[in-house]
């Protein structure tokens, strides 16, 4: 860093390197998308979940239907 002469402003004698700011600033924008992404990959793998969940539900329900129906059926088909 180079000395402040005389008085006033460090900015006034300071070189300003813009290409080092720049890919700074690109690097924090790159972090904060990439966490971005991160939790909405995150919430998609919660939503999947429980869409599997849901789904299984329903093939269970559907064969426990299917297995009362059949049994019914033998019940009645073993009364006559």
């Amino acid at each position: 860093m180079s000395e402040v002469r005389g008085g006033g402003s460090r900015f006034l004698y300071d070189s300003f390197d813009a290409a080092t700011a720049r890919i700074e600033a690109n690097e924090r924008v790159a972090a904060e998308r990439w966490s971005g992404l991160e939790y909405r990959l995150v919430q998609i793998e919660g939503a999947l979940e429980r869409l599997e969940r849901r789904i299984w539900v329903g093939v269970y329900g559907v064969a426990a239907f299917l297995l009362a129906q059949g049994a019914e059926a033998v019940l009645r088909a073993a009364m006559r």
